[in-house]
């Protein structure tokens, strides 16, 4: 034991007490002692969403209950999320708490008691109605018209149906709903056009928001779940409430034809018979297919699977899925949600027509076939199974265009959509921490190192291995381990440090580019290697700073490895090299305290304000006359360089150049890093699109430094603004992490997410999670300085020491 816990202790109280960063219950007495204060929590506007709801088994409500959990889970304190359930006549039902109040949808006299209810709570700010024509009493629904009319807060209602060419009685029905709603969203392009052209709904009026889904976990061709694999067996599958609308039958009929062509076919149809179907009629829908297995002889190719799945199960059987069939025959069916879960799932997909389909499967994404014809279906199929390599492109093609509907992103578009019209303050309007994770990063870890790229969530081994992300991971599961004290932090730290030797040259440089066999890329001699150096320095120095937390050997091995480099570190020049270094050099120092070394981080930041000088003026304040990747390390070296050697040059030249940078990437409250599609020149503009996972985690990385130094708050709004982007807050409104998998996405373009899930982009947003960490709880709320001393306290108290 190098050091003993009350040592570290002192150590953290010492470095937290000097820039206090969190209280936000304390109060200071006369005597100097903190007391805690009480603090009556604020009442969170409500939101009442009007729609059946679970334990009632109904796709509507199935799609409700999961944007309530999506909006919670994205938004956690910034609104509370209440239910009235829609009720038919003689049912009911067991709700969760989240249910306020129950609506009898065939008693007129209801719908004006629960108007004065919603209309009477004080705490209902907006109401969000899920609207179908058949869960509302009257003709064709129209109830929901008296009670609309009667409600006087303002309403958003949700078409999931939208029929052309309406009757006079619809049409009027459906033009006076979209009257009286603030607006109104539907699932579709081709519904919003129908709102317009048929009904003469005002574009204004209207929203899209596409279908939810679930973000589930791509498992790539060779993964295996026992229970669900049926061997080597094409699976194909349908699933949902079943009823005669799904015309289930034409798959069977199409089967003979596949089946003399692929013998070892098996078609799954999952569900249980619609309730209300099963009410009026029983089992007659399903007995009909089961007689029509036996007829054409499929017993041993068809499988019911009659149960109400949970989603795990439902994923898993979808997951095994080659091809789903969505053979509906109904052309007026507007979306499809058990056709969006299994375009999520990876299944490529042969539908009919529906106007959802028809968006969806375009550009290469799945096949359309006509109504109720059973060879057209059946050649598709053969087709995509003589075919394996379309059948792949197609499942990653369905992949990227169901991306954009996770139900983390259905639920930011209902957050913009509800806070135009009950105009909450952008500043209460707070993401949600996501849960520390390591899954994907420990699933791109081998014992050799960090896998470079994946395809999707799958590692590609072939990609090999780079110094550069080993040398990134060892940094954020150092920190992790320190956060966490999770052991199994160990293992991998013990992996990256055997990497980042293994790269490690006689003459102390590194090389960066590892086969998947454990050789050197020839590319390593062409390529310039300073960079890639300068993050291997700042590595060790960073691990080397964890004096007493990791074991004496561990610790020894990166301190030798940093001091063979140390002679090589006078010939950077690359800027971002010699920021890298700095880094380094000032973790090393921490305890080593090293006249030497404060020197060379003189000499290195010496160099940076010589270019800074060289080429900056009134407005443009950088060391270089372009900026390119990693920014924000250049003003965060020369802030590490001032903290090393008070030298009052450094901390100006820091501030200029942050402040300049900040003024470039931060635009209409939203930060906007420079594009890797076309660097930023000085006097000119750069390619609007193309924004990298690493930048935004160095920007907020470097925010949180100049923070601790300056205790200006306007970095920590802006290091939680920079934060969000990853969750949302970015120009698409779109998720670039991905909480089912715990890896982030590789970029950023115009239209859409980059979906494979590297190292770099991974590892990049542990690395800005984990400095979130220390100045913001799970809801995204600043910590106040007793918090802060406190919560470093009991982390070292919490941690194991060697």
């Amino acid at each position: 034991m190098r050091n003993d816990i009350l040592e570290r202790k002192t150590f953290l109280l010492k470095k937290n007490a000097a820039n206090p960063t969190k209280t936000l219950l304390f109060k200071t007495a006369k005597n100097g002692t903190t007391a805690k204060m009480a603090k009556a929590p604020k009442a969170l506007p409500e939101i009442l969403f009007i729609t059946s709801y679970p334990n009632r088994e109904c796709g509507i409500a199935t799609y409700s209950q999961d944007l309530i959990h999506a909006i919670q889970n994205k938004f956690g304190e910034t609104y509370a999320l209440k239910v009235c359930a829609l009720e038919g006549k003689g049912k009911e039902y067991k709700y969760p708490e989240e249910v306020k109040y129950v609506l009898q949808t065939s008693d007129l006299m209801r719908y004006y008691a629960m108007a004065q209810k919603i209309n009477e709570d004080k705490k209902i700010r907006l109401v969000l109605v899920q609207h179908e024509f058949g869960l509302f009493g009257g003709e064709c629904g129209d109830y929901y018209l008296k009670l609309l009319a009667l409600i006087n807060k303002p309403v958003i209602t949700n078409f999931h149906t939208v029929l052309p060419n309406p009757d006079d009685k619809r049409k009027e029905d459906i033009k006076e709903i979209a009257r009286l709603s603030a607006a109104v969203i539907v699932m579709t392009e081709t519904s919003a056009a129908i709102l317009q052209n048929d009904y003469g709904v005002s574009p204004d009026k209207i929203q899209v928001i596409h279908h939810g889904t679930h973000l589930v976990k791509f498992q790539g061709p060779t993964v295996k779940n026992e229970r669900y694999h049926f061997g080597d067996r094409f699976v194909f599958s349908t699933f949902g409430l079943l009823n005669s609308g799904k015309c289930i039958e034409t798959a069977l009929d199409a089967l003979p034809t596949i089946i003399s062509k692929f013998p070892n076919v098996l078609y799954l149809i999952i569900g249980k018979t619609h309730p209300n179907v099963k009410a009026e009629e029983g089992e007659k829908y399903r007995n009909f297919l089961e007689d029509k297995v036996v007829q054409l002889g499929l017993q041993g190719h068809v499988k019911f699977i009659d149960k109400y799945l949970d989603l795990d199960e439902l994923l898993a059987y979808l997951q095994r899925t080659n091809i789903y069939l969505f053979t509906s025959k109904d052309p007026f069916q507007a979306v499809s949600g058990t056709f969006s879960y299994a375009m999520a799932s990876g299944c490529p997909i042969i539908s009919t027509p529906i106007p959802h389909a028809i968006e969806m499967l375009k550009d290469g994404a799945g096949l359309i076939v006509d109504f109720q014809d059973p060879n057209q279906l059946a050649q598709a199929v053969i087709r995509l199974l003589y075919d394996p390599i379309l059948l792949e492109q197609m499942k990653l093609n369905g992949l990227h265009k169901i991306a954009p509907t996770s139900w983390e992103n259905s639920a930011i578009a209902h957050v913009e959509l509800i806070n135009k019209h009950i105009k909450i303050s952008s500043k209460k309007i707070r993401y949600s921490l996501p849960k520390l994770s390591l899954e994907h990063l420990k699933r791109l870890t081998t014992e050799t190192g960090m896998i470079q790229f994946s395809k999707v969530s799958v590692p590609d081994i072939a990609s090999g291995y780079t110094l550069d992300d080993n040398a990134r991971a060892l940094i954020a599961v150092a920190k992790h381990y320190q956060i966490t004290g999770d052991k199994d932090d160990l293992r991998l730290i013990k992996i990256y440090l055997d990497f980042i030797e293994f790269c490690q040259q006689e003459d102390g440089t590194f090389m960066n580019y590892v086969d998947h066999d454990g050789n050197y890329y020839d590319k390593n001699k062409d390529e310039n290697l300073e960079d890639s150096n300068g993050r291997a320095l700042w590595a060790l120095g960073e691990f080397c700073s964890y004096d007493c937390l990791f074991s004496y050997g561990d610790l020894r091995r990166a301190e030798l490895a940093f001091e063979k480099m140390l002679p090589n570190i006078p010939n950077l020049s690359s800027p971002r090299a010699i920021a890298f270094a700095i880094k380094g050099l000032y973790h090393y120092n921490i305890k080593n305290n090293d006249v030497a070394v404060q020197n060379l981080i003189t000499e290195l930041a010496d160099n940076l304000v010589s270019k800074f000088r060289g080429v900056s003026d009134a407005k443009w304040m950088w060391f270089e006359d372009y900026l390119t990747y990693a920014n924000s390390v250049l003003p965060e070296a020369m802030l590490y360089a001032y903290l090393a050697t008070g030298n009052t040059v450094f901390e100006k030249t820091a501030v200029m150049s942050f402040d300049f940078l900040l003024s470039v990437i931060y635009k209409d409250k939203k930060i906007k890093v420079v594009s890797n599609q076309g660097w930023q020149s000085k006097g000119k503009g750069s390619h609007p699109y193309g924004e990298q996972p690493i930048d935004v985690a160095y920007t907020v990385r470097t925010l949180g430094l100049f923070y601790d130094t300056f205790n200006d708050k306007s970095y920590l709004k802006k290091m939680r603004n920079a934060f969000d982007w990853y969750l949302g807050k970015n120009h698409l409104n779109t998720v670039v992490y991905n909480p089912c998998t715990g890896g982030c996405y590789d970029g950023l373009e115009e239209h859409h997410v980059n979906l494979n899930q590297g190292a770099e982009s991974t590892v990049s947003y542990l690395m800005a999670r984990l400095a979130m960490d220390k100045y913001f709880d799970k809801n995204n709320i600043i910590y106040m300085p007793q918090q802060a001393i406190e919560y470093q306290v009991q982390m070292a108290n919490e941690l194991t020491y060697y």
